[in-house]
């Protein structure tokens, strides 16, 4: 089996839970570091299936790396390879897909409920699940991208997960664990304190307080979505 490839763009969002996932079902995959200034594959075929992970930057930032990554994104819907985006990676699949990112209405930093709309594919992906705490960490959000179905929203953020076939792309993290949360309230401690204003920002207390018992229910949808996701890869 071709391995699949993890795309990092910032030390502390690596592939968290969805790695422990692939080691536990024996999946090869490779990490690609795009943070430490890894090239950019040129071709999607050499891999069974990409990942995007999140980061702080914008996909309208303009960073040598993206129009590659675009075009990557393009090549692997066109090979039939599946797609898998987070935060920031549901983000870089809209845009190269047609969609666009802009400012959401406020940030949502830490926990909140996300709700699973009534439709085949989130259905489909979701199974019988209809609502759930995930983690957030976002000021802006993607539109839908020609062909997309949506699957996710929440209160402060309309669009918060899509399918496109085989492909998945998330606004919300289901990828966390105990230290990527820690890393996070400690790498982005200026970021909690200046928008605490904000009906849908938590404080680093709150969301590591809540973290023992959300994250249990997180990784049951993470290991639903990712068990669906792994029916269209390449072999």
């Amino acid at each position: 089996m071709k391995p699949i490839a993890i795309f990092r763009h910032s030390p502390t969002e690596g592939a968290g839970y969805f790695a422990l996932f692939l080691n536990r079902h024996a999946i090869p995959w490779q990490m690609i570091h795009i943070d430490q200034g890894e090239a950019v594959p040129a071709d999607a075929a050499v891999f069974s299936g990409l990942v995007f992970m999140g980061g702080p930057m914008s996909v309208n930032d303009d960073l040598p790396w993206m129009p590659k990554v675009a075009a990557l994104i393009r090549d692997a819907v066109a090979r039939d390879i599946p797609l898998l985006g987070h935060c920031l990676g549901g983000q870089l699949m809209s845009k190269a897909l047609g969609g666009a990112v802009t400012k959401n209405p406020v940030k949502e930093l830490g926990w909140g409920e996300v709700t699973v709309a009534d439709n085949v594919a989130a259905h489909e992906w979701f199974g019988d699940i209809k609502r759930f705490d995930s983690f957030h960490w976002h000021g802006e959000t993607f539109s839908l991208p020609p062909g997309a179905v949506p699957l996710l929203s929440s209160p402060y953020c309309a669009n918060q997960a899509y399918a496109i076939g085989k492909h998945l792309g998330m606004q919300c993290h289901v990828e966390m664990t105990e230290q990527m949360i820690h890393d996070w309230c400690e790498n982005g401690a200026d970021e909690i304190a200046a928008n605490l204003h904000s009906p849908a920002v938590q404080s680093a207390e709150i969301m590591q307080a809540q973290m023992h018992d959300k994250l249990p229910g997180l990784h049951d949808v993470a290991e639903r979505l990712y068990r669906h996701w792994l029916q269209g890869l390449a072999h």
